[in-house]
Parts: structure tokens; C-alpha cells; sequence
């Protein structure tokens, strides 16, 4: 106990400090199904636009039955990872339904995209290869490079030029990957992943994109960004979630090589070591990919309201960066105004959260606003209007007229 003291002081210190500076992260509790509209323990009801509920499928009663039916059939939970005995049927299914959206060989199944992120490359490539990694890639990618030994190069955000400056550099080591989100997350700019492509054609390298938030989004049928280039089994190694466009629950997976995919199986750590998916949450998924496949009315309207919305933000005023998916992010620079905005379009009925350091680049906070299928144009309307008003407010946009 005594140990703990002078850790617990430096600790409340660190605290106190990040709540001086107006940057503590408060958790705003939800009492309602994940919707187009959440209700919090305030009893209030507000839009919500900062969910990855891209295609609004999180509270879709036919995925919810399809969830059930599993659960009622295969049971709660499996006790067990893959190997021992935590492989369903279900399991199966749902990876040759993985493999049939992408246009793959094979997949495997994880708890998260990241632990498919840090599971990837160790077993894979070792100190004689080489892993080139977008500047601005996801998190799990950082860390799953981390985790291997192989030797590190860093591009310039979607940066061709840089991307083949670093490949030439790594002509040394044996094998060569290139790893990059589909869509960068708290940006929302597609990877040039033709440009990708055709210098990994040139320099002898595979290619790895993270389909996480581009699956299900991206493409005109929302397939990635695979579609969205034609390079549709032509990528090497894909991996993606079922927590965002896929229904928003649990799990993730990777795809793609089918000797990739099985010495995964063999060695790959967080497969090897972690509970098999549920079977609610690996019935549901099947049940996602089949209607997906048969339609793309929620892809189209996704499309639709990420057009009308950027385009009104835009002409409002606001610093908008370009985007080529369902992520808009509000430019403020200035991480404090980031949070008191969001408090206000809160107390507007808009539920959105500011981003600042370290999740984005110091001076480079903004409001991420994320667009689902589920919004309809009064939805978008009213979130607009209240982004105006809170602008204004704030200085923003000018002065109150």
C-alpha cells in the first residue's frame, strides 16, 4: 500500500492536470439500443452522428432474430479457443461468407480487428523483412508492427511519391509489405491503393489494407476499397470488422492468401490464445453478409447522405477535410472548442464527440461526424442547423447575426 501511494498521487495529478486543461473524456451513458436516436441516463433523446453505425444495421430486428436463433441453437458462449474445441459450424460459415464479400481464398476469424491487426504480422515476417506503414494507420497496426521483428518503414500519409521512396530502401530485406488503412479513420480520405498497387507491382512487395471503416461503405456496392480501385482479389492480406458496417457488435477478421491464412491459424497469437466468437455475434454476422450480397439499397442511401452532408457543411462555412466515405471531420484546431462545441450541439440534441491529442496530430482537433444509412434528410437537416448555430456561437463561423 505504501508502493501505491506516491503512484496514486502522480496518478490524480495527471488527472487533475487533463481536466484543468478542459480535456478530461467524460462517458455520456446510453440507455436505448445503438439507433439513428440514443437516449441517455439525462432522459434526453438525441440524433446520434458519432456512432460506426454506418449502415444502421446495430438495431436491425432481423439481425437481432438471426443473433437469437444462433444463441437458441449453438449456445451463449463457446468456453474455448479454435483449436481446442471452440470451432462451430457457424464459425465456418461465416468465414467462407468473409472470403465471398471480398473475393479472397480464405479467413479467420478474431474477438477484434485488433487483435487480427496484432496477430498479423509476427507470425508472418521476421528481421529479414519489411513492413512499410502508412504514418496515419490505425492504432493495431502500430502495435502489431510493433510486435514483429521485422524492420520498419514509415510514408507520408496516402504519399505514393514517399511510399516508393521507403520501398527502394527496403530492396535489402527479403520480403516486403505494405499495410495501410482503407479508409483513415479520424481524416475519412481513402488510401490510393491503385497507386499502392502498381508500386508494390514494381518494388516486389505484397500489400495489406485494413478494411475496418471502408467495408460495407466504400465501393459503389460498399464492398472496400478493393471495389472501389478494381483491385478486388488482388490484395494480399484484407483485414476488417463486424463492430462497424457489419452490424456494430464484436469481432474481427483477417482474409485473403490462403497460405497466409493458415499459418495464421497455426501461430497466430491472439487466434491461438483468445475465446471463439459467440455464436449470437457469428450468426448475426452470416446473416449481414447474406442480405449485403442481395442488396444495396443501404449502401446507396449511405451514399446519398454523406454527398448532402458534406456538401452543406461545406457551403456553411465550415473547414471540411476531403472525404471519399461516410466520415466528415469538422476542422477546430483548437482541442478545448472541440469539447465545449460538442457540449453545446449535446444541448442541441446532437450527439457527436470532439478529437484531439493524441488522437489526432496536436492542433488538429476537430469534431468527427460519422454518417449512417439510417439518417434521414430531416435527421441531417436538423444536425446541420444546430452545427450553424454552435458555430456561430462560438465563433466559428463569425458572429451571431
Amino acid at each position: 500500500m505504501e508502493a501505491y501511494k506516491k503512484f496514486q498521487q502522480h496518478l490524480s495529478d495527471e488527472l487533475n492536470a487533463i481536466r484543468q486543461a478542459g480535456l478530461y473524456k467524460e462517458e455520456r451513458i446510453i440507455t436505448s439500443p445503438q439507433s439513428v436516436s440514443v437516449k441517455l441516463t439525462s432522459g434526453q433523446e438525441v440524433l446520434n452522428f458519432c456512432a460506426n453505425n454506418y449502415l444502421g444495421l446495430s438495431d436491425n430486428p432481423n439481425l437481432i432474430a438471426a443473433a437469437e436463433k444462433a444463441m437458441s441453437s449453438r449456445g451463449y458462449g463457446m468456453s474455448s479457443v479454435r483449436f481446442i474445441c471452440g470451432t462451430q459450424d457457424l464459425h465456418k460459415q461465416l468465414e467462407a461468407a468473409v472470403s465471398r464479400f471480398f473475393g479472397t481464398e480464405d479467413a479467420i476469424l478474431y474477438a477484434a480487428c485488433f487483435d487480427a491487426n496484432g496477430g498479423v504480422f509476427e507470425p508472418l515476417l521476421d528481421e529479414n523483412d519489411a513492413i512499410i506503414s502508412d504514418a496515419l494507420n490505425h492504432a493495431s497496426i502500430i502495435d502489431g508492427v510493433r510486435l514483429s521483428k521485422a524492420v520498419r518503414y514509415r510514408y507520408a500519409n496516402a504519399d505514393a511519391d514517399d511510399l516508393e521512396e521507403k520501398l527502394k530502401e527496403a530492396q535489402k530485406q527479403r520480403f516486403r509489405l505494405i499495410v495501410t488503412d482503407g479508409v483513415f479513420s479520424m481524416d475519412g480520405n481513402v488510401a490510393p491503393m491503385d497507386k499502392i498497387y502498381e508500386a508494390a507491382q514494381k518494388y516486389g512487395a505484397m500489400v495489406m489494407v485494413d478494411e475496418s471503416h471502408s467495408s460495407g461503405v466504400v465501393g459503389n456496392t460498399g464492398h472496400g476499397v478493393t471495389e472501389l480501385f478494381n483491385l478486388r482479389g488482388k490484395i494480399d492480406i484484407i483485414t476488417g470488422t463486424l463492430g462497424k458496417a457489419f452490424g456494430g457488435a464484436v469481432g474481427g477478421f483477417t482474409t485473403g492468401r490462403k497460405e497466409i491464412i493458415d499459418l495464421l491459424r497455426q501461430r497466430s497469437r491472439p487466434y491461438l490464445f483468445s475465446n471463439s466468437l459467440p455464436p449470437s455475434v457469428v450468426g448475426a454476422g452470416i446473416y449481414t453478409f447474406d442480405f449485403l450480397e442481395k442488396s444495396n439499397e443501404l449502401q446507396d442511401r449511405l451514399h446519398e447522405n454523406a454527398a448532402y452532408f458534406v456538401k452543406k457543411m461545406t457551403e456553411a462555412g465550415f473547414d471540411i477535410k476531403p472525404t471519399q466515405s461516410a466520415i466528415c471531420a469538422v476542422m477546430l484546431y483548437d482541442a478545448k472548442l472541440s469539447q465545449e462545441m460538442s457540449r453545446l450541439l449535446l444541448d442541441e440534441g446532437i450527439y457527436v464527440t470532439g478529437f484531439y491529442y493524441p488522437v489526432v496530430p496536436q492542433g488538429q482537433a476537430r469534431i468527427r461526424v460519422q454518417l449512417s444509412a439510417a439518417h434521414r434528410r430531416e435527421h441531417l437537416d436538423k444536425c446541420i442547423a444546430a452545427f450553424v448555430k454552435t458555430g456561430k456561437a462560438l465563433g466559428v463561423l463569425g458572429d451571431v447575426k
